[in-house]
């Protein structure tokens, strides 16, 4: 990460204004208000790994409101925002309030919200394709403004896997940035799966059972041993009951996870970023045997083979 902007070298008297000017020309309009009288202090670091932008935010005690959204926003993301330090912050979005500690992950979309910090705090901000959470998660307002608590083994994983991926950012090709930084997305939503799971009714069990187990294919597609009886192991429920939540929504769980793989293939095969690997290593990394199985199954499913897709999707428009 660099240093985006620090208020440190200006006037006691101006750092919350230009502070409040920085951030609403970032992330958009919004109220924001002095919560003490003490000096006020702030800094940005930001970067982007892959696709995904990150800002790590340091600052004193203040409270934002949104309202409003500049025409340039991006209305198709969404913050997951990591307490890093500082004792509690409050948020409220979609008439849910919540409190985050550190180590804890709330999700907070681009409608109107309150984001406020009693006190001195450290937050990582990474701004994630929303359309990547409500594929598996459903609609955002299930989960805006829920505290992602720590005591979560997926929340502690995917707060330390980003804090490891941007130690090594610089070391990363575009092609492997941007492979890393869609692993961290699938930790995140896998988190997110998780809590939704523990104090939903009964009647939404269910569809978090079959949420969270493809949350779970997304992020390890590239295991090899990825079944549909360790698959239902990771979700702590028998492979019987998750065989009947997928028959119920007249999908298998093997057909699932085959499709998924060869999505991700047919994906990295039209990219022009990953035309230096062979089609072998490819296979290899979203899951497959052999090249052999691959072709066959990739043929089967699209009508034509790897090589084909790929010669195919590099033909100018």
């Amino acid at each position: 990460m660099h240093l985006l902007y620090s208020t440190d070298t200006l006037p006691s008297a101006n750092r919350f204004k230009v502070w409040r000017d920085l951030l609403s020309e970032r992330y958009g309009e919004f109220e924001f208000t002095r919560i003490d009288d003490r000096a006020f202090t702030s800094k940005i670091e930001a970067t982007k790994i892959g696709s995904l932008p990150l800002a790590r935010i340091t600052q004193s005690a203040a409270e934002q409101t949104s309202r409003r959204r500049p025409r340039s926003y991006d209305p198709d993301t969404a913050l997951a925002i990591f307490k890093l330090a500082g004792a509690t912050s409050g948020t409220i979005q979609d008439d849910r309030a919540a409190v985050q500690r550190p180590g804890e992950l709330v999700v907070l979309t681009r409608r109107p919200s309150v984001l406020g910090t009693p006190d001195d705090g450290q937050s990582l901000l990474i701004e994630l394709p929303r359309a990547r959470l409500e594929s598996v998660l459903g609609p955002s307002n299930l989960y805006t403004s829920l505290t992602i608590g720590a005591e979560l083994a997926s929340t502690t994983l995917a707060l330390t896997y980003f804090r490891e991926l941007i130690q090594v950012e610089g070391q990363l090709s575009a092609d492997a940035a941007e492979r890393m930084s869609s692993i961290g997305t699938d930790l995140i939503v896998a988190s997110i799966a998780e809590r939704m799971a523990k104090d939903v009714p009964r009647p939404l069990h269910s569809s978090l059972v079959v949420q969270r187990a493809k949350a779970h294919v997304e992020a390890n597609l590239h295991d090899r041993t990825l079944d549909p009886p360790r698959l239902a192991a990771a979700m702590g429920v028998s492979l019987r009951r998750l065989q009947e939540l997928f028959h119920e929504r007249g999908q298998h769980i093997s057909d699932w996870i085959w499709e998924r793989r060869l999505t991700m293939a047919a994906k990295r095969l039209a990219d022009p970023a990953c035309l230096h690997l062979p089609i072998g290593t490819l296979a290899y990394e979203c899951g497959f045997t052999s090249q052999a199985h691959f072709s066959r199954r990739f043929k089967h499913r699209y009508g034509y083979s790897p090589g084909e897709h790929r010669r195919m999707a590099q033909r100018p428009m």
